[in-house]
């Protein structure tokens, strides 16, 4: 354990107690299950299991999931000799928070990037990422979203990013083809029109800037500077962003996903309500599950005035600093981490592989997908300082009217929250 990075337990049980608050995504499986061993342990057991069992709390996206990482953590378990637990979140944040303030919190768990920078800034975890056998395999984007004062603190379990989906049968109906997949916005602009009927909108996304913030990318805007330490939500690029799919609303070419009376931006595309959204490789799971019938084809975000842009999704495997098994955590995350154990998620539940080196071998085995791996070459994470998710919600809430308000006006309106956030 890297002691210079432990605070009192007193300042952790306090902002354990403040994250509580904070909005969480609500989570539908709840279980768990414990391991015993059954193998008489293996190699490398002896100075893991001397620290006794090992927690896990996950924050599941199904069974699919949960059945995953449970098989995963029993494999290590058998082969280690060390107890260990995985419980399914039904609210991963409150969850996980209250174990901090109970002075229990579980040994290992799902962290995003948003709850990441305020449970490292006061010592709550152990930094460990940097000493993984795999830690210069993972993509730099992403031991980013988990960097703090310049230590990488824990590994990126998996990862998403957005790219455009596109039904095929309409595109074929509206007399398009491979060629005409757009690589500009001027492109996307004109198929947006091409593919736009009475019955059905060229293109739709939720309305969120963790989907428009994709424009914003491509504009060469963002919510922060590139070293996190200037807001720059109301900056020209994002102007530019904001205003391009205003005019494509305006247009009637455009439009998010709940004016359409979707719940999201893959519900009105699997619907039939929209030719073509801007989504995450989640869909894979939501068309195969939801929408059989549809066919679709993915290609990546067409170019914005300063090139390729996308946003990505991750959460990493936090350990506590306080766990009674650090070394156990370790060696339990370097096997979730291993490329063996993320191929066999990526079959069961779809994610992408957050190491660099299973790009080929995943694309080969999901060429259908490609598209969205192919985005981590120029993906951008959203800000994940501490307070920077309350300012986002307020930004959407501002995005709602978009097609009807000044992209200046609602920029501004958050550029001072932002700002403070950075500063704090």
């Amino acid at each position: 354990m890297k002691s210079g990075h432990m605070t009192s337990r007193a300042r952790r049980l306090s902002f354990a107690v403040a994250v509580t608050s904070t909005a969480a995504l609500a989570l539908t499986a709840c279980g768990g299950s414990g391991f015993e061993d059954s193998s008489g342990g293996g190699g490398g057991a002896e100075e893991a299991s001397s620290g006794g069992p090992i927690s896990v709390l996950i924050g599941s996206s199904g069974a699919a999931e949960t059945e995953a990482v449970t098989e995963a953590v029993k494999e290590w378990s058998d082969e280690s000799g060390v107890k260990a637990e995985v419980q399914v979140a039904s609210d991963l944040n409150q969850q996980l928070s209250q174990g901090f303030a109970s002075g229990e919190p579980a040994d290992v768990f799902y962290l995003s990037t948003d709850q990441f920078v305020g449970y490292a800034a006061n010592g709550s975890l152990e930094p460990y990422a940097e000493d993984l056998e795999n830690a210069d395999k993972f993509y730099e984007g992403l031991r980013e979203a988990f960097t703090y004062e310049d230590e990488f603190y824990c590994a990126p379990k998996d990862f998403s990013t957005l790219a455009l989906v596109i039904n095929t049968g309409m595109w074929k109906d509206a007399g398009l083809t491979d060629a005409d997949i757009p690589t500009t916005w001027d492109e996307l602009r004109a198929v947006s029109g091409k593919l736009t009927t009475d019955k059905t909108m060229g293109l739709a996304f939720s309305p969120e800037y963790q989907r428009v913030g994709a424009f914003s990318a491509q504009a060469g805007g963002g919510l922060v500077s590139d070293d996190g330490t200037e807001a720059t939500v109301n900056s020209a690029a994002n102007v530019e962003a904001l205003s391009y799919v205003k005019s494509m609303m305006k247009d009637g070419i455009a439009a998010y996903s709940s004016d359409l009376g979707a719940g999201w931006g893959g519900e009105a595309f699997g619907k039939g309500m929209a030719a073509m959204t801007i989504e995450g490789n989640w869909i894979a799971g939501a068309m195969s599950n939801d929408f059989p019938k549809v066919d679709y084809q993915v290609a990546e975000l067409p170019a914005g005035p300063e090139g390729m842009g996308t946003l990505q999704y991750t959460n990493c495997l936090g350990i506590a600093a306080d766990s009674d098994n650090v070394q156990g955590s370790v060696e339990l995350v370097q096997h979730l981490t291993s490329e063996e154990s993320q191929m066999e998620f990526a079959e069961s539940f779809g994610v992408m592989p957050s190491v660099e080196s299973l790009a080929d071998q995943w694309k080969a085995e999901y060429p259908k997908l490609g598209a969205f791996i192919d985005g981590a070459d120029y993906a951008q994470n959203l800000p994940s300082q501490e307070g920077a998710a309350d300012v986002i919600a307020e930004l959407n809430a501002q995005l709602a009217t978009l097609e009807s308000s000044d992209p200046q006006q609602i920029l501004d309106s958050v550029q001072q929250n932002m700002q403070a956030v950075v500063q704090d």
